[in-house]
């Protein structure tokens, strides 16, 4: 699909939950963007555009998401090993190994980073922003919305037959401006039927908050192993205004991550790359400059 908001070409791999859809624009060294729930790709589009003349910018739909297959739960168990398998798998079907970069937000931190505990020394910079990669920090309450779609069954009908997640995360993760109305339509266009909503539900039905829950034991894992990661260059870029990834899990990214440099905006949201798109790609260049991959520059 290509559009004036989304001028690229896709590309798939096949994966035993389906088509995974991914993007693979420009060329040098690469940069791997994931996102989260409920995105896809398009959250990126103008990161993409702002980076593919100097480095190969890799971005994959997650399975049932974006532009990516979007199977019944008997096809795909919508799993976090998964979903670190599926990024595993299309990074190894594009011979990409080494000198990663990698871009994280929302659901996409503990994806990058449960891909970056298995391969610590393929990772070479990370960007982080509105993100996870540890259990729920100690001083921070689950939500009280994301605690209704995850435990009763009037969430996740909300969640699969009203679109309420999607929706209100398109009116709500915005907090500078008003989410055009081009940009709100292809942020919801993924998820138009509750079919294609199963995605949506499972991330948020997946959380994992204690040890019994299934994945948490790779969240604690993947903690375990953030501090093999601390010689590598660390971008942090938060929307303050977020009322899940606050300020909490901003000190907890710090304090594994002491070496990092941060940005903050305080009028910004969830969304960040929406509320303050130049700022971000500004950030992030001059990030990416700042520290070459030895024997790339």
């Amino acid at each position: 699909m290509v559009s004036t908001l989304y001028p690229f070409t896709g590309h798939t791999i096949d994966r035993p939950g389906g088509r995974l859809h991914f993007l693979d624009e420009g060329s040098g060294d690469p940069v791997v963007m994931l996102h989260g729930n409920p995105t896809w790709s398009f959250y990126y589009r103008n990161l993409i555009l702002a980076l593919r003349d100097q480095y190969r910018c890799v971005v994959p739909d997650h399975i049932g998401c974006g532009l990516s297959d979007k199977p019944p739960e008997s096809r795909y168990d919508y799993s976090l090993k998964s979903r670190i398998d599926d990024l595993e798998a299309l990074l190894d079907h594009l011979g990409l190994r080494e000198n990663l970069t990698l871009v994280l937000h929302d659901w996409g931190g503990m994806i990058g980073m449960g891909y970056a505990a298995r391969h610590p020394e393929r990772i070479k910079r990370i960007v982080a922003s509105n993100t996870g990669a540890f259990p729920l920090p100690k001083s921070k309450r689950l939500p009280r919305s994301l605690w209704l779609g995850r435990n009763t069954r009037l969430g996740a009908w909300l969640i699969l037959k009203q679109n309420a997640f999607c929706r209100a995360a398109a009116k709500w993760c915005v907090t500078r401006r008003k989410m055009p109305d081009d940009v709100r339509r292809m942020y919801l266009m993924p998820y138009d039927t509750p079919e294609n909503r199963v995605a949506v539900l499972k991330f948020v039905q997946t959380i994992p908050l204690k040890p019994t829950d299934p994945g948490y034991d790779i969240v604690a894992g993947v903690e375990a192993s953030l501090s093999k990661f601390r010689d590598v260059p660390t971008l942090l870029l938060w929307g303050m205004r977020d009322f899940v990834f606050d300020e909490h899990f901003l000190a907890e990214w710090q304090r594994h991550f002491p070496h990092a440099e941060t940005h903050t905006w305080p009028d910004c949201g969830h969304y960040l790359l929406e509320d303050a798109t130049d700022e971000v790609i500004i950030r992030v260049k001059e990030f990416l400059a700042k520290h070459p991959i030895r024997g790339t520059a």
